[in-house]
């Protein structure tokens, strides 16, 4: 166990490369209910909404959601999250935990004048991810309601031992799997039947190789309030030519016109040697760029990383220097993601 957020989180249960493997090849399942929920409502909800997002919302119909990030004025991430829109001007919002009170006093805040409610039920509400390619098929006998229509970043309501339950068709592993959020008391329940069901419990170690595979960006390492999406590879929920006014708009614009100074790429490193966050990337003897995040993928066998570099070092194959602990270790940029659920490297 280790403190994270002001919550006591599993790192492992059974061990990392087991969990890992679990959700890579059938199912398992993290309790992230740190993770901040907000339900919104009021009259045009999207609409009053699309101030505070550089995503065009006005696209989302009921039962659809939109990865996105909230702003500041210089371009800056506040925090990236998840709107999904329900319909009938409903809404659920799911924030990261560390940032869960700066989130929602940004949002009261820039929301005072509009007439949308929010709703803080964090403390109030288990969310489960049930993750991996036998996700469905381990989570559907205990759902009323049918789950397998969901497509990728689809929503819909359903009952689970009696009480509602919000279920999603997104996840943070790089694999197929829903979030579930529902009350204390069903939460628990479902957790234990998932476990009777076969999936496997996994822990903060597990997440963290999962998502690193998929080149997920985590917050406060990969992106915080001094990159900007464009920066960070997250382009595609940048929508300037589809929506009006939002905030940080004019640096996003000017990014986008003359181009980013700097890129998160991937890096592999070339031999031994594991990259770690906050660790300098080094070219010709001089200090270039920074890992954000690095581990040894359990999948692939290999030493990845994630890490910001100039414009001009960011292409594939451009070689550079790692220095781990005062010795430096030969790297590349490659392409990401590192895995893709649709190209999983040959089995040993």
């Amino acid at each position: 166990m280790t403190e994270f957020a002001g919550w006591e989180m599993p790192v492992q249960f059974s061990g990392l490369k087991t969990e890992h493997a679990a959700v890579r090849e059938a199912v398992g399942m993290f309790d992230i209910s740190h993770m901040g929920k907000f339900l919104l409502s009021g009259e045009n909800l999207t609409e009053q909404l699309q101030f505070l997002v550089p995503s065009d919302l006005s696209r989302l119909s009921p039962g659809e959601s939109q990865y996105t990030v909230l702003l500041n004025p210089q371009g800056g991430i506040i925090d990236d999250f998840i709107f999904y829109y329900q319909g009938n001007n409903r809404g659920v919002g799911i924030v990261n935990a560390s940032t869960c009170e700066k989130d929602k006093k940004w949002l009261l805040d820039n929301l005072e004048k509009t007439s949308v409610q929010l709703n803080d039920v964090s403390e109030e509400q288990i969310l489960l991810a049930v993750q991996g390619p036998k996700a469905i098929h381990t989570l559907t006998p205990l759902v009323e309601g049918d789950i397998t229509s969901l497509k990728a970043f689809s929503h819909t309501e359903a009952s689970i031992f009696g009480e509602s339950a919000f279920i999603s068709r997104t996840g943070y592993t790089g694999e197929d799997g829903v979030e579930i959020m529902l009350p204390i008391t069903a939460g628990k329940k479902l957790w234990e039947a998932l476990l009777e069901a076969g999936a496997t419990p996994c822990g903060l170690g597990a997440r963290d190789t999962l998502r690193i595979e998929a080149a997920l960006s985590l917050y406060s390492q990969d992106i915080d309030e001094t990159t900007t999406p464009l920066e960070a590879g997250l382009g595609w929920l940048v929508h300037l030519d589809d929506k009006g006014d939002f905030i940080g708009r004019e640096v996003l614009a000017k990014q986008k016109a003359e181009g980013v100074q700097r890129r998160l790429v991937g890096l592999e490193m070339q031999g031994r040697g594991i990259a770690r966050h906050d660790y300098p990337i080094f070219l010709e003897g001089e200090e270039v760029g920074i890992v954000t995040s690095g581990t040894l993928s359990p999948t692939l066998g290999k030493a990845i990383a994630l890490g910001y570099l100039p414009k001009s070092l960011s292409k594939v194959g451009q070689p550079l220097e790692i220095d781990i602990r005062g010795k430096k270790y030969p790297a590349e940029v490659v392409k990401k993601p590192f895995y893709r659920t649709d190209n999983p490297p040959p089995k040993k």
